[in-house]
């Protein structure tokens, strides 16, 4: 999966009415891991991310970062680890780390991420989005396993802005842009891109 890491998910996304209702930018090249903890590990898995990250493990649906890498609570149990600078080494030196503490997935190239912002972000979402998203009810550092449309995603509020990123699966990815497209129209839908 590492030589879809550096490929954009989302090279097809477009520009679609006139304004910035919605900002979309693609984050290409993020090292991520699906991280499940082992029976009764829980504590030795928290101390573990904690010395070698200077992370505090999230419990429940909530995510906290330090230096480019951020822990997701998606589950009982259950963790998605993003490195911002994907580095081929990340999830096995993950895979060290943890142990006998949890198991870990490689998702680097199943997943794309996009970020979203602008003013009319909310209105947008909540056209398929099934949980409530207003920041009294989502504020920054939530998470989110649900669906958009029918389609699997992880949201986690990044800030106040609100800016949101979702993840979907690299397969579906192609639907879920079609109904960001035609969601964000009446607004407006900018899409910025990066050298990530």
């Amino acid at each position: 999966m590492h030589d879809l890491v550096n490929e954009s998910v989302f090279a097809s996304l477009r520009p679609i009415g006139s304004g910035n209702g919605v900002v979309a930018v693609e984050r290409v090249g993020l090292a991520i891991a699906t991280v499940l903890l082992r029976r009764g590990k829980l504590g030795e898995l928290s101390d573990t991310v904690k010395n070698n990250f200077n992370i505090a493990l999230p419990v429940g649906p909530k995510w906290t970062a330090n230096n480019g890498i951020a822990f997701l609570g998606t589950g009982p149990g259950k963790w998605l680890a993003i490195s911002e600078t994907h580095d081929v080494a990340f999830v096995r030196n993950l895979e060290t780390q943890l142990q006998g503490q949890a198991s870990v997935v490689e998702q680097s190239g199943g997943l794309g991420v996009l970020r979203l912002t602008g003013p009319a972000l909310l209105d947008t979402l909540e056209k398929g989005v099934q949980i409530d998203l207003a920041p009294e009810v989502f504020p920054a550092g939530s998470v989110a396993v649900t669906s958009i449309a029918h389609i699997g995603a992880t949201l986690w509020n990044v800030d106040d802005g609100p800016t949101i990123d979702i993840a979907v699966a690299r397969s579906l990815a192609g639907s879920f842009q079609h109904w960001l497209e035609v969601s964000a129209a009446v607004h407006g839908l900018s899409v910025q891109r990066t050298s990530d």
